[in-house]
């Protein structure tokens, strides 16, 4: 039987859902409907209910979802029920930001190496991980089996690396570095541009009215 092709906004979805389940579980709530899950991100039931029924039947008619069950689930076809150990190559005032960030860590992921191709850098011990030349990508990724790294070095070395990271055997890429990258059909390459992301903001900010509060 042919696997169900599951779109790519349905996975970023059901992070941000996780996220919601997360809050409400803080919240000591048991059960949600799906028109409370979508009400929190500006979607409609239907594509709730769609989103999760790519995955199994989570709902219980005239309840809705249990929270803890579904939260469990998601983590689960997320991949979250282990830690990721995750490669960063480039420590410069981004990288440098990324290593220090705790967040990774609490949600599972694990930044356990880091390489750079600045000598200065090269053997200083950052957040008590050693910093290691490009040279040792392919033998270290390779040996430690890391399937996830973080991409975060100039965009004229950026193909380079990426390439050695694919040949060490890394399938999934966050990459910081505004450039056209090319990568294998099994790899995945998330782009992360924060000069777009500011881009669009500057856009919906421009076209904002604020609203009048009536007062003379």
């Amino acid at each position: 039987m042919r696997a169900i092709k599951i779109p790519e906004k349905t996975v970023t979805r059901l992070s941000i859902y996780l996220r919601c389940l997360e809050e409400l579980e803080n919240d000591e709530m048991s059960s949600v409907t799906s028109r409370q899950l979508a009400d929190r991100f500006g979607l409609n039931s239907a594509q709730v209910r769609k989103d999760l029924a790519y995955f199994g039947q989570f709902g219980v008619r005239g309840l809705g979802y249990y929270i803890t069950p579904l939260r469990q689930s998601l983590e689960g076809i997320l991949g979250l029920k282990r830690e990721w150990e995750v490669a960063l190559v480039g420590l410069g005032n981004l990288g440098s930001a990324l290593i220090r960030y705790k967040g990774f860590r609490e949600k599972g992921f694990k930044i356990s190496a880091v390489f750079d191709q600045d000598p200065a850098k090269i053997g200083r011990r950052v957040e008590g991980i050693q910093v290691m030349g490009a040279s040792k990508i392919l033998p270290v990724i390779r040996k430690r089996k890391i399937k996830i790294a973080i991409l975060a070095v100039p965009a004229v070395t950026a193909q380079a690396v990426l390439d050695l990271l694919v040949e060490a055997g890394v399938s999934a890429v966050l990459n910081f570095v505004p450039a056209q990258l090319t990568i294998p059909g099994w790899v995945k390459l998330q782009n992360v541009d924060l000069a777009v992301l500011l881009k669009t903001l500057s856009y919906h900010t421009a076209r904002t009215k604020r609203p009048s509060s009536g007062k003379t």
